[in-house]
């Protein structure tokens, strides 16, 4: 899908426990560090919900 490298936060710890992410083109794209093969893909628009309800708190009842 994506030629673009994975990224993840400068707040992860070292260790592989953590979300990575990749844009490209038509979609965004997540995965666990420690489950690479498993990828979950999301057009730009529902991955900006995401980060906005995660950010606005929105889903801090699943915590």
């Amino acid at each position: 899908m994506s030629s673009s490298e994975w990224q993840k936060s400068s707040y992860s710890a070292s260790n592989n426990e953590c979300i990575e992410v990749r844009a490209g083109i038509e979609a965004v794209e997540l995965r666990e560090s420690d489950e690479p093969g498993t990828i979950l893909s999301a057009v730009p628009a529902a991955f900006a919900d995401l980060l906005r309800a995660i950010k606005d708190g929105e889903l801090d009842h699943h915590a």
